[in-house]
């Protein structure tokens, strides 16, 4: 049995998504690395009602080049901040400190961590890792079409 000293970084779990040769193995693959963070990630990519705020496409930001596991910060902990960078998080911050705030989360990740964050903003998680589609992660954390949990307590179904 092989028993994994750390959590891989958030962009690591998505390689071995794409790693894994059908749905059943990616599913597994994401159930067995659930966390919110990795939900968050994968919701603000996927879920068509969630608008970031930051313009598509490159975002000039200097790389951390440090090894995976060294002098970043993980995404899997700053993942909670993610509501700044997201249409009606928090609003009231100005563009251009939204911006600056997003250029310092990247150059605090691992470059692999970096890269990934903007494709999920940028909304192309699934286009970079194959195999990772909307039906993969909704039936992953049993997800309806609105990306509600169906086995929460509360949870009523749209009708």
């Amino acid at each position: 049995m092989v028993v994994e000293v750390s959590r891989p970084l958030i962009s690591e779990i998505l390689v071995k998504v794409n790693n894994a040769k059908d749905k059943p193995k990616k599913i597994a693959v994401l159930k067995q690395y659930d966390s919110p963070g990795l939900r968050m990630v994968l919701k603000s990519s996927f879920d068509p009602k969630i608008q970031w705020r930051l313009p598509i496409g490159d975002v000039p930001f200097k790389k951390n080049d440090a090894p995976a596991g060294t002098e970043h910060t993980r995404l899997e902990q700053e993942a909670r901040t993610l509501f700044h960078y997201i249409k009606g998080g928090n609003d009231k911050l100005k563009q251009i400190k939204c911006e600056a705030m997003f250029v310092q989360l990247l150059e605090g990740l691992h470059e692999s961590e970096a890269e990934m964050l903007i494709a999920a903003k940028d909304k192309r998680l699934h286009q970079v890792y194959k195999g990772l589609s909307k039906q993969v992660v909704q039936e992953s954390f049993n997800w309806d079409e609105d990306y509600l949990d169906m086995t929460h307590k509360d949870y009523k179904k749209s009708a």
